[in-house]
């Protein structure tokens, strides 16, 4: 997970979409990013910072080789990489030439680097008209460098299509092993063509732990320079393993866990340290594979622990932090995979201010869209909520402070009238009663990326810990398995369809009252193990998605799974979902036919509710949920196993 960065980031700092990483584009532009242009054209000094592999030194030598005619500040500019032995050789050879051209220095990290980088430009007789100095961290975090004029320009990663449209490139194409290549890039270009490679040289796409060994052995040889020896790879690991770590926790002395804090993949968050994604997710994956007991006991501990502060934690803001940390630590793959996914952003959410009201209403419309809601009961339903306070909206603003997610969260007892008991209905009363007027209600979550998705949801439970009550209604089925999940109390579907989408919106409560916190916590569960061999990470919540939005085929055009092999529109998505679920239902094995039972009833009878299903199939509640996951699982490996028939 990543905590590090939700502050924002220095002024003059931009962002550079990322490239196809080292030696070739990954579905990017081939010329040099905009905003690296732009702080060419305007600076002497620039910066260019990012995290091992994200394609930093190709986007320079892009920059230093631009067509004739095209123009560039660099064109032609010697590029020194700082950690060859030859590099202080062609430093000095520079600094002896009358006309120093523009200056391109590499590898400006590790020991000594930053300070030696200093000195040489300090020493040039005459300085460049431009200067480039690439790092994994700003220079301006280095004494050496902190009171330079300097522009910074970091390099974000890539577009999933385009880490996807490498890997096809590179001979990666069966929707399994791009789905994988996906999960364990994040968008990085080196781990997404670590993980090609990989998968050519014969480590199967159904062991991603195997897959993701390879990448992580690539990960810490590029961050020797950084860190020499071998204990702190090892701290690392656990420091993965666990998401967030003190000294206790992590078990190290104050020297390592200072020089931990310095690698340039780990950020620094309320409880600890933390690897940032999608490192974090790679190096998890493969200490998991090689030692899968030892994997689980740093989990289980680190549980407990954190389980332990809770119990003392006085602070609501305190909690809130242990009970994310918690969550992480749960076990249960849906949600981690729901929660805190690989392609982690690091958006900023904050209650709306007057000035959001267009941002408010253009998020809305995409939410309805989305969701195949009414228009005109979805404007109504804003508009009032709007009417009775924008703060009510707390919204997810990107880098550069667009708003690009939002959500509806205000406390029931100054809106209940108006904006909670329309959703709510006959259970306005007895689920205010339980809860209190303090209680904060959930109405709305939207943002159509996946990684701010995810921060939206955690802002929601963190806010409901320090409120100590929330209170949901929803028609998505994707909430609905994740409130089953987080062990919400059901109190049923409302009377009437609400959003006139054919779906009644289901109602749930949950207690985050500090003395329930632990015991909820700690029965949380662990990962299902009843998921059938060869499924793809993420793909069952894919087909969650489709499955509560089946028959609504505009939503379903925007589901991924469109596109795989023999799924070229949302029609043919909606006819091997029905066929996969009925495929399944009549199973031999009782495990998969329960399964698809559930899948039928839940899915394809409108207004059941999982008790419901439960109820009729004679399962019990961790059985249900147990073949609920099964189910998902299951139909992405089908869908994926479809090939196109003549």
């Amino acid at each position: 997970m990543r905590e590090a960065g939700e502050e924002g980031r220095a002024e003059g700092e931009t962002d550079c979409p990322g490239n196809g990483g080292g030696s070739a584009p990954g579905g990017e532009s081939t010329d040099t990013c905009p905003e690296l242009a732009a702080a060419l054209d305007g600076h002497a000094l620039v910066n260019l910072t990012g995290p091992p592999g994200i394609g930093k030194t190709w986007l320079a030598e892009r920059a230093t080789a631009r067509a004739p005619g095209r123009g560039s500040p660099l064109e032609g500019a010697l590029l020194i990489d700082l950690a060859r032995p030859d590099a202080a050789q062609r430093l000095r050879a520079y600094a002896d030439g009358d006309e120093p051209g523009p200056l391109v220095l590499d590898s400006v990290d590790g020991p000594g680097r930053a300070e030696r980088a200093r000195r040489a430009l300090d020493g040039l007789r005459r300085q460049p008209h431009r200067t480039l100095l690439i790092s994994r961290r700003p220079l301006r975090a280095q004494c050496a460098w902190a009171d330079t004029a300097m522009a910074d320009v970091a390099v974000a990663p890539s577009t999933e299509r385009a880490v996807l449209d490498r890997a096809a490139a590179l001979g990666v194409t069966s929707p399994e092993e791009q789905a994988l290549v996906g999960l364990l890039s994040g968008g990085v270009p080196l781990l997404a063509a670590a993980a090609c490679r990989a998968l050519h040289h014969g480590v199967p796409a159904a062991a991603p732990g195997a897959v993701a060994d390879r990448v992580a052995t690539e990960i810490l040889t590029r961050l020797e320079r950084e860190l020499p020896g071998r204990q702190s790879l090892y701290v690392l690991r656990r420091l993965a393993t666990v998401g967030s770590g003190d000294e206790h926790l992590l078990g190290t002395g104050p020297g390592l866990f200072t020089s931990l804090a310095d690698l340039s993949v780990v950020g620094c968050g309320p409880l600890g340290l933390t690897v940032l994604e999608p490192y974090r997710t790679v190096i998890e994956l493969a200490y998991q594979w090689r030692k899968p007991v030892a994997h689980r006991s740093a989990q289980d501990r680190a549980a407990r622990y954190r389980r332990e502060l809770l119990v003392r934690e006085q602070h609501p803001g305190g909690r809130a932090d242990l009970v994310e940390q918690g969550l992480f630590l749960s076990g249960d793959p849906m949600l981690r995979a729901t929660l805190f996914p690989t392609a982690d952003t690091p958006a900023r959410i904050a209650p709306a201010n007057l000035g959001d009201a267009d941002d408010i209403g253009r998020l809305m419309h995409a939410w309805t869209l989305t969701n195949g809601f009414d228009r005109r009961r979805s404007e109504r339903l804003t508009e009032t909520w709007l009417d009775t306070g924008i703060s009510g909206f707390h919204v997810a603003r990107d880098r550069e402070g667009t708003p690009v997610g939002l959500t509806y969260l205000a406390p029931m007892g100054e809106n209940a009238a108006q904006c909670v008991e329309p959703l709510l209905q006959q259970h306005a009363e007895p689920v205010s009663a339980a809860t209190g007027p303090g209680a904060l209600f959930l109405g709305a979550a939207y943002s159509a990326d996946r990684g701010t998705h995810a921060r939206i949801l955690r802002h929601i439970l963190k806010n409901a810990t320090s409120r100590e009550h929330l209170v949901v209604s929803t028609t998505s089925g994707d909430y609905q398995q994740l409130m089953g999940r987080l062990r919400f109390s059901e109190h049923g579907a409302t009377r009437d369809d609400v959003y006139r989408c054919g779906r009644r919106p289901r109602v749930y409560s949950h207690d985050f009252r500090a003395a329930s916190l632990p015991g909820w916590l700690a029965g949380l569960g662990g990962p299902d193990q009843g998921a059938p061999p060869g499924a793809v990470p993420q793909v069952d919540m894919l087909v969650a998605r489709a499955l509560g939005r089946i028959g609504n085929l505009g939503a379903l055009a925007d589901n991924p799974l469109v596109g795989l092999p023999g799924i070229p529109d949302a029609r043919t998505l909606q006819d091997r979902l029905h066929e996969a679920v009925r495929e399944l239902a009549g199973s031999e094995e009782r495990a998969d036919a329960e399964a698809g039972a559930i899948l039928r009833a839940y899915y394809f009878r409108p207004g059941c509710t999982h008790h419901q299903v439960a109820r009729d199939l004679h399962l019990s509640r961790a059985t249900y949920f147990r073949r609920l996951s099964r189910g998902h699982a299951a139909l992405g490996a089908l869908l994926l196993q479809r090939r196109p028939t003549a």
